[in-house]
């Protein structure tokens, strides 16, 4: 059976000593995230995912979830017991605004035990993710009314929120979308059609659920343009605030997938279900990409958490299991056989989810961070500042970390020879449920398009200049302290690498779309193993001031921070100039082939 143990002491390191949150406590919610009481509450969480929801991501995968013939949706045995214990808890809303129930605290915060939920159990830790993000769309886009009537029960946990997108013809190419809005004479809407692949579209977990659909009004222009999105309740809402009556909206069918078998993932029929504008007409794909944005932060943390525990099972199987001798000589003589964590390659494997693993969180800190300055300053410069950066980092965040999250839980895997092929010890779970990420909320091909065709020549590149700018003023404040010169010049070599790629991109490819195209995937993967890297350099500075000061207890800890930065800059950070050599070769061997002889 596989275990799971929450990074507190990451984490902590991060915030206290690599970001230093209290810079921010000019922002709202973040005066009252003291480092004690933040502690406390990652223990908390940290405490709920060991407990309660790691010894259920097994029974989840195995049993599912089951539809009746009245479409109503059970979820696995302890399911609904263990989201009853995060309503308890108050997890949903930690981040949400006070005045609607929610605690105000930063939304760094929720993306942290975000991930302490997705490595627990990613299936479950779903129906409160999605939720969060239909609040962060109603929050912003929502009439008061509506605020009013959703929020607080939503923010509690009592209801649970989805998005519906995708359909049986179209998912990324919204704009071939057929569901239909019909508008009523006292403002409402009856929406009629299909969403397929609905995460979380039917359960038992909560008293309603909320679902954002995204629907063409009748007489619309056709294409995006012509989108609109609605509140459409499981139940409608009383006057007093109670689940009333029940709405047209029903689960067809459970599909049958690959992984997180402990979510719903429904067909959802609309049969004249009774729908809530929000916003304007014709407005409604501004307001979805609100909770796609939200969305997609989400399940990049969801390959990094999948990446952390699959890790964290293969260290532990790595130091048990004996097999052969090291090759320098035996390491341990007093057993039959040395532990397989002798062995340079199997070290090397490690080592490589290890620096991925911390990199990776530091990333979506930073991210987070700049989430919560874009929500809560009151700097109209600094907040849109923030937002371009979030904007930008994105895609590199959804795209990376799950295309990688998924590859670090496969060589994870492979730690266990055989064993990592059976059930039982948990590892074929982990490929099975990451792989997912890769896929949903816009596939990595997306992210990497959107991040090439879009983020970069956004307003005259003006975010990827101050992306630029950020990290090269970091390299050179640190060019002569030779304690930084290992980790500061291979840096350098990759910034280098990005930004010949960058120009490359605005000398080749706005004549030639294709060019963009074919080397969109290699330049998401080398934008973030510089973010990546920049993370290990803020990291190994924190960690050796840490250690100047006495390290207070983690001298070790650090240590092996500093150690891991040499093994990330050394052996991971040098891919960018084979990314930038496939760039450069353009896209004509990718567009020469015949459709026919494919």
């Amino acid at each position: 059976m596989p275990t799971y143990k929450a990074p507190v002491d990451d984490v902590l390191f991060l915030l206290n000593d690599v970001f230093s949150i209290d810079r921010y406590n000019n922002l709202p919610g973040f005066a009252d995230a003291s480092s004690d009481v933040v502690e406390a509450i990652l223990g908390e969480a940290a405490k709920f995912c060991e407990e309660v929801l790691t010894p259920l991501n097994r029974v989840g995968d195995v049993e599912g979830c089951t539809r009746a013939d009245d479409g109503a949706v059970t979820t696995p045995k302890g399911f609904k017991e263990a989201f009853a214990k995060l309503v308890e808890g108050g997890w949903v809303g930690i981040s949400a605004p006070e005045e609607f129930g929610g605690q105000g605290l930063p939304e760094t915060l929720t993306a942290t035990i975000g991930e302490f939920l997705a490595s627990a159990n990613m299936a479950f830790a779903m129906y409160p993710g999605l939720t969060q993000g239909a609040i962060a769309a109603l929050l912003l886009h929502g009439t008061p009314e509506q605020k009013k009537t959703y929020l607080p029960k939503m923010i509690e946990g009592r209801w649970t929120g989805t998005m519906n997108l995708t359909e049986p013809h179209c998912g990324t190419d919204l704009g071939l979308l057929r569901t239909k809005a019909v508008k009523q004479g006292d403002g409402r809407y009856k929406i009629d059609g299909t969403k397929i692949f609905i995460s979380a579209g039917e359960h038992d977990l909560a008293e309603n659920i909320v679902h954002l659909v995204l629907a063409r009004v009748e007489g619309a222009v056709a294409g995006i343009k012509g989108l609109s999105l609605f509140i459409v309740p499981k139940f409608l809402v009383n006057a007093d605030g109670s689940a009333g009556a029940r709405n047209g909206v029903t689960c067809g069918s459970i599909e049958e997938k690959m992984g997180i078998h402990g979510n719903a993932t429904c067909v959802m029929n609309y049969d004249g279900a009774t729908g809530f504008l929000i916003g304007e007409e014709n407005r409604g794909i501004n307001a979805m990409f609100t909770m796609m944005n939200e969305a997609r932060l989400g399940v990049g943390v969801q390959g990094l958490a999948q990446s952390e525990v699959a890790y964290q099972n293969a260290v532990n199987y790595a130091k048990e299991r004996l097999q052969g001798r090291a090759l320098s000589g035996a390491k341990y003589p007093n057993k039959p056989a040395d532990p397989i964590i002798v062995h340079p390659d199997v070290r090397r494997t490690l080592m490589s989810i290890k620096a991925f693993n911390e990199a990776g969180r530091a990333l979506v800190m930073w991210a987070a961070l700049s989430g919560d300055i874009a929500r809560r300053s009151g700097d109209d410069k600094e907040r849109k500042a923030a937002d371009e950066h979030m904007g930008l980092l994105t895609p590199v965040i959804k795209g990376v970390l799950t295309d990688q999250g998924f590859a670090n839980t496969v060589m994870a895997q492979q730690m266990y020879g055989g064993h990592g092929y059976i059930a039982e010890h948990g590892m074929e779970q982990f490929v099975r449920d990451a792989r997912i990420a890769m896929i949903y909320e816009g596939a990595n091909g997306i992210q990497a398009l959107d991040l090439v065709g879009r983020k970069l020549p956004k307003d005259g590149g003006k975010a990827v200049m101050a992306f630029f700018n950020e990290v090269q003023g970091f390299i050179t404040e640190n060019a002569k302290d030779a304690d930084m010169k290992p980790f500061v010049d291979p840096l350098n070599k990759a910034l280098a690498d990005l930004q010949g790629a960058t120009m490359w991109f605005m000398q080749n490819a706005l004549g030639r779309p294709d060019n963009a195209g074919a080397g969109a995937t290699d330049y998401m993967h080398m934008f973030g193993l510089v973010a990546l890297g920049y993370m290990w350099c803020r990291m190994v500075k924190a960690a050796r001031a840490k250690l100047k000061a006495g390290a207070n207890g983690a001298t070790d800890r650090m240590n092996a921070k500093l150690i891991t930065a040499r093994f990330f800059m050394e052996r991971m950070l040098p891919e960018t100039g084979a990314q930038l050599a496939r760039i450069k070769s353009g896209a004509d061997v990718v567009m020469e082939l015949p459709d026919a002889a494919f």
